[in-house]
């Protein structure tokens, strides 16, 4: 038995046990709750008052839009809207043609000229310190808004994995969403029906998204990105600004709850008609929710049955500042065992050798003992030690002393088989989700029968092998406009799993600079640049090559920063030259680094080659190095104007007979393109 509780305190996640040390966190709040020190939020709730004086809910956005506007003269810190808006107001003047019917027709279509009420909040919203909330969903959206998030700065290692995830975001319509200063989650997560802690950082796919406090926070201090500090172990704090709030592995923290307080509250309808001074909002973090009976979003907290989200969320803030978070160390169930395990062989020591009078007294010294260490814990340092399972340890233990032998045996066989079938299922789940990294990446990568189906001057042959599942080669083609195409290849500067997420970024960063600059592949690739290694907490460079050319002309234009220079195969015949540049360093190496592009005017039946280091470095089983001079023969073998099909398949097969039986040691990319002239049109 006494094995049994110590691996339930050393795994809090088991159930019952779980809710049983939950349950004595809960009794230290009942008892001693938080004391406010300091009021820093202010909540406007849309009461039942409000209601009665301005209609039902949802209103009408402009008047939404009036009472943000009263909050945000008084110039508040920031305010937070714990209000989601998904659809359109069908108040709007667009909209009421189709709820009254007959309307005349003139007066329908100057209704429908007018703004929306979507763009009546959203000029409410601009230029002022307004964070909205989203909410994480456990099931993927189809057509719901997308904007950005909060920026944040990842320190030490990627604290995605240790994070709450969702798997897609509820936000606001895009005209309003885009219109806010910052974006903050407000789920929740119930333990056993209470709201005991609160994510401060989450996560939906590979993207981090703060909690509506923490991005509150953010925005009222003029931040420009969160700070997530994290460790092999899981997280270890959240940064805002001067703030530096210490967290929970997962990324949450656990709320010490005061009672809850009308005085922080005001009525929306007060504030509407002006009858609320708003001087207790300036310089306040001001949140707006909904409170009224019926439709507001009540939870149960360990100091009230019934207590407003946006209450929550307020209470959390006060945390925060007033360094009011209760924490849970690591080392705690480990203290927790050690003390139940040194106090339990007391028991069984002494317990033998006296009377049943002496040995309860004894128990109950134990008891009080747990509980005051526990307690005072809790009072003066602000830690959540469990005292509830360590006594519900040490009275079990007392009755049944004589069945700790088999029970603690019994216990480490159900532990042990239940670690093997974990790792078992670990190793799967982890088999399974990198084929489906593996076919997400693909699936990233563009086919040239589908980009360019339709188009006769520019053939493209694209191939990617990754040495393991997946990999950080990347390549990249599509057109720019009815004459100009892009194109790019790359290489990361690792493989695998975290090579592959960086590859994605890289890609995505590359496509998003070539639009802006279609006509400046140098300011193309210095923009590039700046972005990728703005992100590159992990410290990684990418080689690139990547050009436009036309396909009118067949002048090119490009930049190789730090790449393997493309192969030049000239559709007359003759031997295979490497297209040559000063170009620049690899990306991420300089960020400043000014690139500038070079020039090519290639010849009908010209095909430019682009390789990856996974050619040139493929090893075979004597530990040789296919090479360039491999490379520049097989290529210079082929027929004059051989398809890309058919020089880029020759590279691949050359390098798989060269490396036969030797596992590839890095990812091998092959991009090729010919020019066929403007006559194949």
């Amino acid at each position: 038995m006494l094995a049994l509780l110590l691996a339930g305190l050393a795994n809090g996640d088991r159930r019952p046990l779980s809710l049983v040390r939950l349950g004595g966190f809960d009794a230290y709040q009942i008892v001693w709750p938080r004391a406010r020190v300091s009021a820093p939020a202010v909540i406007v709730e849309i009461d039942d008052d409000s209601l009665r004086r301005h209609g039902q809910w949802p209103w009408p956005r402009t008047l939404l839009a009036g009472l943000i506007s009263r909050i945000a003269a008084a110039q508040p810190a920031a305010i937070g809207i714990d209000i989601l808006m998904p659809e359109a107001d069908r108040l709007s003047p667009g909209a009421l043609p189709a709820l009254v019917p007959n309307l005349d027709r003139d007066l329908a279509e100057r209704l429908a000229r007018l703004p929306s009420n979507e763009q009546a909040l959203a000029r409410a919203f601009r230029g002022q310190p307004i964070v909205l909330a989203v909410a994480g969903l456990e099931t993927p959206t189809t057509g719901a808004p997308t904007g950005r998030l909060a920026p944040v700065r990842i320190v030490g290692s990627n604290p995605v994995p240790f994070v709450r995830h969702f798997v897609s975001l509820l936000r606001n319509m895009s005209v309003i969403d885009d219109a806010a200063a910052g974006h903050g989650l407000i789920s929740v997560d119930v333990d056993g029906g209470l709201v005991r802690r609160m994510p401060l950082i989450a996560a939906v796919g590979e993207t981090l998204v703060p909690a509506l406090g923490a991005e509150l926070l953010r925005v009222a201090m003029d931040t420009p990105a969160l700070t997530v500090q994290a460790s092999g172990a899981g997280v270890e704090s959240v940064g805002i600004g001067h703030l530096r709030v210490p967290t929970q592995r997962d990324g949450s923290v656990f709320i010490r709850f005061s009672r809850s307080d009308a005085s922080r509250f005001v009525s929306a309808a007060g504030v509407i008609s002006g009858a609320v001074d708003p001087t207790p909002f300036e310089n306040k973090l001001v949140l707006v929710g909904v409170t009224a009976v019926g439709i507001s979003d009540y939870r149960a907290t360990p100091v009230a049955e019934r207590m407003a989200g946006v209450e929550i969320h307020a209470q959390l803030l006060e945390c925060v500042l007033d360094h009011g978070l209760l924490f849970r160390p690591a080392w705690s169930a480990l203290a927790e065992g050690a003390w139940l395990a040194l106090a339990g062989i007391f028991l069984v020591l002494l317990v033998p050798r006296l009377g049943i009078w002496k040995s309860t007294m004894l128990l109950l010294a134990l008891v009080a003992l747990t509980i005051a260490f526990g307690a005072l814990l809790y009072l003066y340092g602000q830690i959540l030690v469990d005292a509830a399972l360590p006594t519900l340890g040490l009275a079990v233990l007392f009755t049944t002393m004589l069945g700790v032998t088999l029970a603690e045996s019994d216990s480490q066989r159900r532990a042990l088989r239940r670690e093997v079938e974990r790792r078992r299922e670990e190793a799967l789940k982890l088999a399974v989700e990198l084929d489906a990294a593996r076919r997400i990446q693909m699936g990233i990568l563009p086919d040239p029968a589908v980009t360019f189906a339709d188009e006769r001057r520019l053939q493209f042959y694209a191939v990617l092998d990754p040495a393991r599942e997946v990999g950080g080669d990347l390549y990249d083609f599509f057109p720019l406009d009815g004459e100009r195409v892009f194109v790019l290849i790359g290489d990361v500067s690792d493989k695998g799993l975290p090579a592959s997420l960086f590859m994605a970024v890289s890609k995505t960063l590359c496509k998003s600079s070539a639009l802006r600059h279609a006509d400046d592949v140098g300011a193309m690739m210095r923009e590039a640049n700046a972005e990728i290694a703005r992100g590159n907490g992990a410290g990684y460079f990418v080689t690139a090559w990547a050009g436009v050319v036309n396909a009118r002309t067949g002048e090119l234009q490009y930049v190789r920063a730090g790449h393997e220079p493309p192969y030049l195969v000239s559709g007359k015949g003759g031997p295979a030259k490497r297209l040559m540049d000063d170009g620049g360093p690899p990306f991420c190496v300089d960020e400043g680094f000014w690139y500038e592009a070079a020039s090519y005017r290639l010849q009908p039946g010209d095909v430019l080659c682009l390789i990856t280091d996974g050619v040139t470095e493929a090893l075979n089983a004597a530990g040789e190095l296919y090479g360039r001079r491999r490379l520049e023969e097989r290529l210079s073998s082929l027929a004059p104007g051989a398809d890309p099909d058919i020089v880029g398949e020759a590279i691949r097969h050359d390098v798989s007979g060269f490396a036969a039986g030797v596992e590839p040691s890095d990812d091998l990319a092959i991009l090729a393109f010919r020019w066929n002239g403007v006559s194949a049109r």
